[in-house]
């Protein structure tokens, strides 16, 4: 039977001493060989958690233009004294800006060469504000809105994970005993645990700001975690 690699997230019962033997390689490679003196066989789980929304994640651009980068800047930094006082109104946190950067559109049959100067803002805000954000921040010139991703509450992670960890490992057991049994064998010992996906937020389109419909960030999709592992077994 060809040796195993060790994954980095094996798991601690992973070294159940039944059918293996630990062989260590040359010293320069500091690696250790998994041998299974039975069937190897491999079996995917995965697992998806849907969280409460905590917060709202938003992301949107900010443009202005004008005759010459100087003045394009110039009115760029003006909206920008706007937006922030919109978006400190609504109770906004960790809000970022990225530094601005200038283009030459060129001339058409409806309008001459312009100086453009864009520059993006971001930030997390409570679900109630999500009205405020389309309706008020939406509305400002220049300002185009983003998708807004919703986020679960981080003191809750480590737990999350735990839970996707022991779901999508349990998955992939009984897949790995269904194959067993398949082929005649009974006893099963995990040999190795890969991690293959992680996180995914959700997104949901910004509205645009004209629309008569309210906004009820309840529509907005849960925050997802999902997982997926690939596990190696030693059957027999």
């Amino acid at each position: 039977m060809r040796p195993l690699p060790v994954s980095p997230w094996l798991l601690p019962l992973a070294l159940a001493p039944l059918s293996l033997a630990l062989q260590p390689l040359p010293a320069q490679s500091q690696q250790v060989q998994l041998r299974c003196d039975g069937t190897l066989l491999e079996a995917r789980g995965s697992a998806e958690v849907k969280r409460v929304t905590d917060r709202l994640r938003f992301s949107l651009g900010l443009e202005a233009e004008a005759a010459t980068s100087e003045l394009a800047l110039s009115a760029l930094q003006k909206r920008l004294a706007s937006l922030r006082s919109a978006l400190q109104q609504l109770q906004v946190r960790e809000l970022e800006a990225t530094s601005p950067s200038t283009w030459r559109q060129p001339s058409s049959k409806e309008r001459p060469e312009m100086a453009k100067a864009s520059l993006r803002v971001s930030g997390e805000l409570q679900p109630s504000q999500l009205q405020g954000l389309i309706r008020q921040v939406g509305s400002l010139p220049g300002v185009r809105l983003a998708p807004v991703s919703t986020e679960a509450d981080r003191a809750a992670d480590p737990a999350v994970q735990r839970q996707l960890l022991r779901g999508a490992y349990q998955e992939a057991l009984r897949q790995g005993r269904a194959i067993a049994e398949a082929v005649g064998l009974r006893d099963l010992t995990p040999l190795e645990v890969q991690i293959e996906g992680g996180m995914r937020p959700l997104l949901q389109r910004a509205a645009a700001a004209d629309e008569a419909a309210p906004f009820d960030p309840a529509e907005l999709p849960a925050p997802t975690d999902r997982l997926g592992l690939l596990v190696r077994f030693c059957a027999r």
